[in-house]
């Protein structure tokens, strides 16, 4: 027997001591693996053994009052890969290259991106959404084995532009970003189905492996108030006041005094929803692409705004209608009243005058209204006092929201009534020193053409399942009773006379009954002060003897003409006339109005001594034509000296009046 040396004894104790630690190693690993990190590798083992697929849901529509579609889901496709199979298939660099240039072609994806995503540690991949079933019949001919096509949906608004500001968009995930879309989101997203499955290492379902496919559920849909066609109507309106003003914005609301109901709300301009993430125009697209990242997210912001529930304005000689119903509810005047504006008044040490420091001297309260007389109208808030002013203004909503279903809704600022000045009372009286949301105005103004009764505004009828059954409804809902029915139907006759005789005469209609009040104020500046720039807006509400619809139109910085007769009362009057037509609601001529439509002929008004603007609406609203003498290229406002023909003169429709200046 050899014997055993020293050194061999030492080579074997040696390789005993390093099996030994090895041995302790893979023991200390193994229960690392196993113990410690348990959770870790059965997630990995489940992910490799198992296909977990989403399943979108159907975004829940949205319908107009009488069911037209506002905004759907569209049946799409999203396109997913197996990396771990592609790269098993294709197995050299060229023929990766060559897959991911025929995905490129069908897919519109770039070539070098889709084959980074071949080499994915990931199971399954999605490299592409919202496909049309055309490029998928394209993938499905290439008989990809590592590529699987998944049935999904897309947002989609059949109308466009139309109403985007209210309905708002959607983002790539198909979640509520602004608008309905937003508000309603947990409504109308639904829930999401998931398809699992148990697959080999290359991701083939097992033929003896677990299925489980859990059904996604629809979203609830969308009733709202809305009228499609009015709304086409105001969008159409507000796109040619743009487009004729050079404002920068123009807003439209239209509402049912009765009902609270919203039957259109439009902003010009607006955006594509179905491409939401650029402007519309060729030229802002090509400015928005030249901004940085953060400008490009600020202009975004602006662009899905709505400002008719988010934007403050001061509404100018609008909100003397406010005023006014306060005053007669509170007896402070009567419609009998007679006034005599000097010209201007003077509050500790401030002089305000009128607009183009007009002298309207003796008038009636219909008349100062129709004059749109500042004196009038700070006698009357000064009247009231701070104490009752601010009661009736919380009394007509415009100290809170209105709380419409839409979201980011704003609430007026109004200075604080402790620290409150005599001349603040003073301007707030006629509609400047205190800003305002369009709706809040609006409700606000509803209420005279309800009797005195305030209405919540309402833009969501009902929500319905996808079989059709009412799963909510959204009924009308009463506020308050705000002025008594006395005060409402005197508000009612001075609204009207504003129409007749008033300011407002742009928007007459022969053979109906239009009341309104229009409004001119300047725009603050960022720095303090008031510029040159105005917001000419006008509130109509027609027929008077029984009110269906209430419109407030305003006007953001207009470049051609500046008052809300001239610019914001034509679009008023459009709209009306169309909806007139489309619902039915006949014209009762009167017998000056009969003779005047069998004749062909009108009166020529009074326009000598009143501003140009004032006198234009007057001359137009009696389908007259009108010259400046001498010719002036000036935009700017003067005082008509003499008019021909003469006040009175019975002349044909169409006929031009001369109105002189100096």
């Amino acid at each position: 027997m050899a014997k055993i040396t020293t050194d061999n004894k030492f080579r074997i104790i040696l390789s005993f001591m390093v099996l030994s630690i090895l041995f302790v190693v893979l023991i200390f690993r193994t229960a690392w693996i196993q113990i410690v990190r348990s959770d870790y590798y059965t997630q990995k083992a489940v992910s490799q053994q198992m296909s977990d697929i989403p399943l979108d849901a159907k975004r829940g529509s949205i319908y107009d009052r009488n069911g037209k579609e506002l905004a759907t889901s569209a049946t799409c496709y999203s396109v997913w890969i197996r990396p771990n199979e592609i790269r098993k298939d294709y197995n050299t660099d060229q023929k990766q290259d060559e897959l991911a240039g025929k995905l490129a072609v069908i897919l519109e994806k770039n070539a070098e991106d889709l084959e980074k995503q071949f080499n994915s540690k990931s199971n399954l991949l999605q490299i592409a959404k919202y496909r049309s079933k055309s490029d998928c019949d394209k993938l499905r001919e290439l008989e990809i084995t590592g590529l699987q096509i998944v049935k999904s949906t897309k947002r989609y608004y059949p109308l466009d532009s139309t109403a985007s500001r209210l309905l708002g968009s959607v983002s790539d995930d198909n979640e509520g970003r602004t608008g309905i879309e937003a508000q309603f989101d947990a409504y109308l997203s639904g829930v999401s189905g998931r398809w699992i499955k148990d697959t080999d290492v290359n991701g083939n379902p097992l033929a003896y492996g677990n299925k489980k496919f859990y059904k996604a559920k629809d979203g609830y849909n969308l009733t709202l108030t809305i009228d499609e066609v009015i709304q086409y109507y105001t969008e159409q309106a507000v796109k040619k006041s743009r487009k004729k003003t050079g404002a920068d914005k123009v807003m439209c609301l239209v509402m049912d005094p009765k009902t609270g109901d919203i039957l259109a709300m439009a902003t010009n301009p607006g955006f594509n929803p179905n491409d939401a993430t650029e402007p519309i125009s060729k030229k802002e697209k090509a400015r928005f692409r030249k901004l940085s990242a953060e400008k490009q997210s600020e202009y975004l912001s602006r662009m899905w705004k709505n400002p008719v529930v988010s934007d403050l304005y001061e509404p100018g000689s609008t909100f003397k209608l406010i005023t006014t119903s306060s005053a007669l509810e509170e007896g402070v005047t009567k419609p009998t009243s007679v006034y005599y504006d000097p010209g201007v008044t003077n509050i500790n040490g401030t002089r305000i005058h009128c607009s183009e420091n007009r002298v309207h001297g003796r008038q009636t309260l219909a008349e100062a209204v129709g004059n749109s007389c500042n004196y009038v109208q700070i006698k009357l808030a000064l009247g009231l006092g701070k104490g009752k002013y601010y009661n009736y203004l919380e009394m007509f909503g415009i100290t809170d929201k209105t709380n419409v279903d839409l979201p980011a809704e704003t609430t007026a600022m109004i200075k604080d009534k402790n620290n409150l000045l005599k001349i603040d009372l003073a301007t707030m009286g006629y509609g400047q020193g205190i800003a305002v949301t369009p709706i809040q105005l609006l409700t606000a103004v509803c209420s005279i053409g309800n009797d005195g009764i305030m209405m919540k505004p309402r833009i969501v009828k009902n929500m319905t399942d996808s079989d059709g059954k009412v799963v909510k409804e959204y009924r009308t809902e009463k506020i308050r009773k705000v002025i008594s029915s006395k005060t409402a139907s005197e508000m009612k006759k001075i609204m009207e006379y504003v129409v007749t005789d008033g300011g407002g005469t742009r928007a007459k209609i022969a053979g109906y009954r239009i009341g309104g009040k229009t409004g001119t104020a300047n725009k603050i500046r960022k720095n303090g002060g008031y510029s040159g720039k105005t917001v000419a807006s006008f509130i109509g509400m027609a027929p008077m003897d029984d009110p269906r619809m209430a419109v407030l139109v305003v006007v953001d910085n207009p470049k051609k003409g500046k008052y809300g007769g001239v610019v914001a009362a034509p679009v008023a009057k459009e709209i009306m006339q169309d909806v007139f037509a489309y619902l039915d609601v006949r014209p009762k001529y009167t017998k000056s109005e009969k003779a005047d439509r069998e004749n062909h002929i009108t009166q020529v008004p009074d326009v000598t001594g009143k501003s140009s603007g004032e006198a234009i609406a007057l001359i137009a609203a009696k389908n007259l034509k009108y010259k400046i003498v001498p010719k002036t290229k000036t935009k700017k406002s003067f005082k008509v000296v003499d008019q021909y023909p003469k006040p009175g003169k019975v002349v044909s429709t169409g006929k031009t009046v001369y109105i002189y200046r100096k």
